[in-house]
C-alpha cells in the first residue's frame, strides 16, 4: 500500500538497529576499559549489574566479538537506507571511506600495546575505533546515494546503430562483389557487398576524396572485363580509368569468345586517340535521330537550357541544327555528315544557307520559320532563333576536335557480337564545357545503338556523370536491363545532379536506380539516403532521479538505421548503401554500412605493371590543320554546288513556263 506507513515503520527499525550498534560499541568500551571509566567516576551499580547480565550472554567472550556484532548491525541499518542520489559521487570515494574505516575500526586493537596509563590508552583506542565506525557509516550513506544504474557510454550511439549485414559471397556471371568488414555491437565482422544484378543500374555517390574510384569504380571495370563484358568508360580525369580498362583487357582476353578491340577518344593527345564520327549516317535511320543528336549537343553547350525545354528560343536553335544535320545526311548519301561540317555549314550566310536547306523536303517544315523571319526582315527574331545555336557551336571550332570528329576508325555499337569493343572517352576538367558537349553527343548516339536486343552483355560506366548531358538516362536505366546493359553512374552529390539536370530529372535518376552505394555526403543527399535505408529496432534508456530513489526505463523503438549525421561523417573507404536482388537469388540483408577492403599492396604492384595506352598513329600539326581547312572547303563546295543546282532548276522551270 502506498500510504507511507510501511516506509515509516521501516525507517524506525533501521534507526533502532543503528542505535543498537552504537550501544554495543559503547558497552565494548565500558567493559574493556572499566578501570578508566571507574577512575573518571563514570560507573554506577545499575550499569555494572546490567553489564554482568550481558556478559553471561557471551558477548565479551572474545575481544572483537562485540565489535563484529556492532559492525553487522550497522551494515544491516545501512542496507535499508535511502539517500538523495547524486551524480558526482564516485566508487573510489566510497571505497576509500569504507576501507580506511575498517582499518581504523579493527586496527585500533594494536593501540592496546602502548606503554601508557589505562586512561590514555582508553581515550586513544575509543577515538580511533569511533572514527573508523563513523567512516564506515559515512561510506555506507554515500553508497546509498550512488547511482548504481550503469548506462551505455556510447555517446554517439554508434553501436546501437549497427545491424547484421550480408556475409555470404553471392556471385553470378554478371555480379560485382566487393569485400568489406562491418561493426556489429562492437565486434568487427567480414562481409560482402554483392551487386548481383548490375543491370538494375548502380549509383555511386560521394564527395571528392571519399574513394569512389579507388574503392568502387575500378573494381567494376576489372570484374566486368574479367566476366567478358563489352564496355564504355567515360573517364573524366583521363587516363585514370582508361589505363585500368586497357590493361585489364590485355590480361583477360581469354575470357571473351571474340576478343574486343580497344578504342579511346582523347582530344588532348591526338597520337593516342582514335577517330569516330558520332553522326555516322549509317546509324541515323530517320530525322528523329538527328533531332536527338541536335538536342544533346545544344543542351551540352547550354546547360541552363535543360530547365527551359519547350521554350521558343530553346527549341528554335535545336530545330535549326536538326535541319543542318539531316541535310548533310541526305546530301550525297551522308558523305559529309559529320559534326565539323555541321558547324561550318551553320556559319554560311542566310541568303545562301536557307535556299540550300529548303531543297530537302523532309526539313522544309523545320526551316520555314527561319525563312519566313528572314523574308519578312525580322532579323532580331531570326538572330534570337539562330545566333544562340551558331555561337554555341562555334565554340567547338577547333582543329583538334575537327580531326577526331571527322574520322571513322570505329562505330559506336560496342556490344555488337561480331565486333565487340571497349571504348574509353576522356574529358579534361579544364575544358569540360567544350569537351563535355561533344562527349555527350558520342554517348547519346552510343546508347541508341547499344540498347538493342540480341547484343552482347555490356557495361556503361560514367565517372562524374553530371559533367555530361545525356537526355533520356532514365529511359536507359528503365529499359536496358532486359538487353543486358549495366549502367554505373558516379556523382558527387544530389545537388550537383540537380543543378546540371534539373530537379525533376535528378529525382528520377536517384529514385529508379536499384543499387546505391554512398560515401560521405551531406545535406539533402544524406537525408534522402537515410530515408531510403529505412529504420531498425534500437534500444533506448532513460534515467529518473528523485530525492529517495533512482529509476531507469528501457524500451525499443524504430529509428533510422543510418542517420544523416552518420552518412555525413563517413571516412574514406567507408560506404553505406542498398543492393537489389534477383528472384532466383534473394538477399534479405540488402542494407550495408561497411568499410570496403582493398589490398593496397597488391593494387599498387598491379598498377606499377600497367602499360601505357599505345600510340594510335603519328600525326603532325600540319595534317591536323589541313583536315581543318579541308572541312571548310568541303562546305563551300557544297554551297556552290547546291546554289548552282538551284539556278539550273530555276532556269528549267522558266523554260517550261515559256513553252
Amino acid at each position: 500500500m502506498h500510504t507511507g506507513e510501511n516506509e515509516q515503520g521501516l525507517r524506525k527499525i533501521l534507526d533502532f538497529t543503528r542505535l543498537s550498534a552504537v550501544f554495543i560499541l559503547l558497552l565494548h568500551f565500558y567493559f574493556y576499559f572499566y578501570q578508566a571509566f571507574e577512575a573518571w567516576g563514570w560507573t554506577a551499580n545499575l550499569s555494572d549489574n546490567l553489564l554482568k547480565n550481558i556478559q553471561r550472554s557471551g558477548l565479551f567472550n572474545n575481544f572483537n566479538r562485540s565489535k563484529f556484532i556492532a559492525l553487522g548491525m550497522l551494515i544491516i541499518s545501512l542496507m535499508g537506507s535511502r539517500g538523495r542520489k547524486k551524480e558526482n559521487i564516485r566508487w573510489q570515494t566510497i571505497a576509500a571511506y569504507i576501507l580506511i574505516g575498517i582499518l581504523l575500526y579493527f586496527g585500533s586493537q594494536l593501540l592496546l600495546k602502548l606503554y601508557s596509563d589505562i586512561e590514555t590508552v582508553a581515550i586513544i583506542y575509543s577515538s580511533v575505533t569511533t572514527l573508523g565506525f563513523v567512516l564506515i557509516l559515512s561510506g555506507g550513506n554515500l553508497l546509498s546515494r550512488l547511482i548504481k544504474l550503469k548506462l551505455s557510454n556510447d555517446i554517439f550511439n554508434q553501436l546501437n546503430e549497427t545491424f547484421p549485414q550480408e556475409e555470404r559471397l553471392l556471385q553470378n556471371e554478371y555480379s560485382i562483389n566487393l569485400p568489406a568488414q562491418y561493426n556489429l555491437k562492437g565486434k568487427v565482422r567480414k562481409s560482402w557487398i554483392n551487386i548481383i544484378n548490375p543491370f538494375r543500374s548502380f549509383l555511386v555517390i560521394g564527395s571528392p576524396g571519399s574513394g569512389k574510384s579507388w574503392f568502387v569504380i575500378q573494381h567494376v571495370i576489372k570484374q566486368h572485363i574479367q566476366k567478358g563484358f563489352c564496355m564504355f568508360v567515360y573517364d573524366f580525369k583521363y587516363d585514370d580509368l582508361s589505363r585500368i580498362a586497357y590493361n585489364q583487357l590485355q590480361q583477360h582476353k581469354n575470357r571473351y569468345i571474340k576478343i574486343p578491340k580497344y578504342y579511346t577518344i582523347n582530344f588532348d593527345d591526338l597520337t593516342t586517340t582514335h577517330r569516330c564520327n558520332p553522326l555516322d549516317p549509317s546509324t541515323m535511320y530517320d530525322i528523329t535521330d538527328a533531332t536527338e543528336s541536335s538536342r544533346t549537343i545544344m543542351m551540352g553547350l547550354n546547360r541552363e537550357w535543360i530547365k527551359k525545354q519547350g521554350d521558343f528560343f530553346v527549341e528554335s536553335p535545336i530545330n535549326f541544327v536538326t535541319a543542318v544535320i539531316w541535310f548533310l545526311k541526305k546530301y550525297e548519301d551522308g558523305k559529309y555528315c559529320t559534326l565539323p561540317h555541321v558547324i561550318e555549314l551553320m556559319q554560311i550566310d542566310y541568303e545562301k544557307l536557307f535556299p540550300v536547306l529548303k531543297s530537302i523536303p523532309e526539313i522544309e517544315v523545320l526551316v520555314n520559320p527561319f525563312i519566313s523571319a528572314y523574308e519578312n526582315d525580322a532579323m532580331e527574331q531570326l538572330e534570337g532563333q539562330v545566333a544562340s545555336a551558331k555561337i554555341g557551336m562555334a565554340r567547338l571550332s577547333s582543329p583538334q576536335l575537327y580531326y577526331v570528329l571527322s574520322g571513322n576508325d570505329f562505330t559506336l555499337d560496342i556490344n555488337n557480337p561480331d565486333e565487340p569493343k571497349i571504348v574509353c572517352m576522356g574529358n579534361n576538367p579544364q575544358k569540360q564545357q567544350i569537351y563535355g558537349a561533344v562527349l555527350s553527343l558520342y554517348i547519346s548516339r552510343l546508347i541508341k545503338l547499344v540498347n538493342k536486343k540480341d547484343q552482347q552483355k555490356c557495361s556503361l560506366i560514367f565517372d562524374e556523370f553530371p559533367t555530361i548531358y545525356f537526355n533520356g538516362i532514365d529511359s536507359l536505366i528503365a529499359t536496358a536491363r532486359s538487353n543486358k546493359v549495366a549502367t554505373t553512374l558516379a556523382v558527387q552529390d544530389f545537388s550537383q545532379l540537380k543543378k546540371d539536370y534539373g530537379k525533376d530529372q535528378a529525382e528520377v535518376i536517384m529514385n529508379i536506380v536499384g543499387n546505391v552505394i554512398s560515401g560521405q555526403v551531406t545535406g539533402e543527399t544524406a537525408k534522402q539516403l537515410s530515408e531510403r535505408f529505412g529504420k531498425i529496432m534500437q534500444d533506448r534508456e532513460s534515467v529518473s532521479i528523485n530525492r529517495t530513489d533512482t529509476s531507469i526505463s528501457k524500451s525499443k523503438q524504430l529509428d533510422a538505421a543510418i542517420p544523416p549525421s552518420r552518412i555525413a561523417s563517413l571516412s574514406s573507404g567507408e560506404f553505406v548503401g542498398i543492393v537489389a536482388d534477383n528472384p532466383d537469388c534473394k538477399i534479405d540483408l540488402k542494407i550495408f554500412h561497411s568499410q570496403i577492403q582493398n589490398n593496397v599492396q597488391q593494387l599498387k604492384e598491379e598498377e606499377m605493371s600497367y602499360r601505357e595506352i599505345p600510340t594510335t598513329r603519328k600525326i603532325s600539326e600540319q595534317q591536323v590543320q589541313e583536315n581543318y581547312l579541308q572541312i571548310k572547303v568541303d562546305v563551300q563546295l557544297i554551297i556552290q554546288q547546291e546554289m548552282e543546282n538551284l539556278r539550273q532548276l530555276k532556269k528549267k522551270n522558266k523554260e517550261k513556263e515559256g513553252k
